[in-house]
């Protein structure tokens, strides 16, 4: 029945009381005098016919309105189980069995509380390049930061491919992944562009300050500022060989990591990268960790934990110029890969250098201190570092211990215009005299390299480097034919160019 039926029965039921009791609408004659009570007539006993229609009438009444009220309540016990039934199907995804729903019953959001997969966030970035080597005066390049320069096969290539999901899951956890779809398998020819994971880790705050916190997972080990800078956010297209050689390959591994960072020197990190100074991000004022030690995306190879310490202090001058100061350390049991060689071109064709493979691994132990002089405008960056790790010996028969030092001094000029973005300039000179641990053999040498760039920052998304660089480095090939060196200098230059896409 529709409601406008339902008042039309509800007027003809107490238009029906009405009629029944004609006393209702009896209107009360105006008098100007008072009546005598001898002329007001005697009311006799009531009529029992109209009284049992009275009590008919209000009966029907009373049943009409407790079935309304009925009616009410249904409505409203209905409206309350579509309610918890939306509820449910946004909490569960309209099944109790994917994913969601595992999570979700296990963390049941408050009202009004984001759920945990609306808490994260997806940001990235990707590296074109076009390099050429422009001469060669002796061997044949092989750089450890971008195979793609090997003087044979150049073109274009994708450096990097990064996509990034993070956030803060609650006040005391957050959580970071990177995978990166550009990666070359450690001994890959023509096989290019795989996806790889580059970073998954939990950061647990011990207190609602987030100024201790425990990171567990895989992620960058806290040992040079350039190995923590972001490779989107450097201005130079590679890292050195000197810093980057102690936690390389990746710059990452995987193990557990304490910070310190006070609230002041949060805000100081976070300003320094989103602010455009180039800084490395907050990997707190004073850093420890264990880790595996034979770097990201490769297998532990011992039982042997890496250790390393960091400490830094950025400190902001009174004309507002921000310099910092860092002192690292680690140090670990490496287990080198080996791979035949015939030592010097003449020895014995198919030696594998002993020192490689097993479990026991060769110490490896640096010391590195960083001096940074942020861009404003003018910027100064300096690292260097001293210790001993594995490196082939001289008559490439065997890997050793051996001693290592080396650095990188670089200066720029950050100009900003009004119309055309930010323009930096720059000048770099590295030398390296030690082993690179992570290729086959650890291969021993004398790395020199003076690069020459420019980074213009045409927007938010879009960046461009031009490099020229002036190198005298190894290259990392074992050869295992007669005549031929293994790991012989290369001295040329080369000339890059890369564009960035942030998103």
């Amino acid at each position: 029945m529709g409601k406008p039926l339902q008042y039309f029965a509800f007027v003809l039921v107490v238009g029906t009381a009405l009629v029944v009791r004609p006393s209702f609408l009896s209107a009360q004659t105006p008098q100007s005098e008072p009546i005598p009570a001898e002329v007001v007539p005697v009311e006799g006993p009531a009529d029992p016919k109209a009284t049992a229609e009275t009590k008919a009438t209000e009966a029907i009444i009373a049943a009409y309105l407790k079935k309304e009220a009925e009616k009410k309540k249904a409505a409203d016990e209905a409206k309350k189980a579509e309610a918890q039934s939306k509820k449910e199907y946004d909490l569960y995804g309209g099944t109790r069995y994917d994913l969601q729903s595992l999570y979700d019953s296990l963390s049941v959001p408050q009202d009004g509380e984001k759920k945990w997969y609306e808490k994260l966030s997806i940001r990235g970035y990707s590296q074109v390049r076009f390099g050429r080597t422009l001469d060669t005066r002796e061997g044949t390049p092989n750089l450890l930061g971008d195979r793609s320069i090997n003087g044979n096969a150049e073109n274009f290539s994708i450096r990097r491919s990064r996509l990034i999901l993070s956030g803060d899951l609650s006040d005391y956890v957050s959580y970071y992944f990177q995978p990166d779809f550009a990666s070359v398998p450690q001994g890959g020819t023509n096989l290019i562009y795989f996806g790889q994971i580059r970073d998954l880790y939990a950061d647990l705050y011990l207190d609602a300050t987030k100024v201790h916190r425990v990171r567990v997972g895989l992620s960058k080990v806290p040992y040079g500022f350039e190995n923590m800078q972001s490779s989107s956010n450097r201005v130079p297209l590679d890292r050195t060989d000197a810093i980057n050689s102690a936690v390389s390959p990746n710059e990452r591994d995987l193990g557990v990591f304490y910070y310190w960072t006070p609230e002041e020197y949060q805000k100081l990190f976070a300003t320094l990268v989103r602010g455009g100074l180039k800084g490395s991000g907050n990997y707190g004022i004073f850093a420890f960790g264990v880790y595996d030690g034979q770097g990201g995306g490769v297998a532990e190879a011992n039982l042997n934990l890496h250790m390393v310490t960091r400490l830094t202090l950025p400190v902001q001058l009174g004309n507002g110029q921000i310099i910092e100061g860092s002192v690292q350390a680690y140090r670990g049991d490496y287990v080198v890969a080996g791979s035949a060689i015939r030592p010097l071109g003449i020895g014995a064709a198919g030696v594998v250098p002993t020192g490689t493979g097993g479990t026991r691994g060769i110490t490896e132990e640096r010391v590195a201190g960083t001096f940074v002089w942020y861009p404003q405008p003018f910027g100064f960056q300096a690292e260097w570092q001293t210790g001993r790790g594995p490196g082939l010996n001289n008559a490439q028969t065997a890997v050793e211990s051996r001693h290592i030092d080396g650095g990188y001094v670089m200066g720029m000029y950050r100009h900003e215009t009004n119309k055309y973005g930010i323009f930096t300039p720059y000048c770099r000179y590295q030398q390296y005299t030690g082993g690179y641990r992570n290729i086959a053999n650890a291969p021993f040498g004398h790395q020199r390299q003076t690069d020459f760039g420019i980074e213009w920052q045409i927007s938010k998304q879009v960046e461009l480097v031009l490099e020229y660089s002036n190198i005298n480095t190894p290259n990392f090939t074992a050869l295992n034919t007669t005549g031929s060196v293994s790991y012989r200098d290369f001295e040329g230059s080369a000339l890059r160019m890369q564009l960035q896409i942030n998103y």
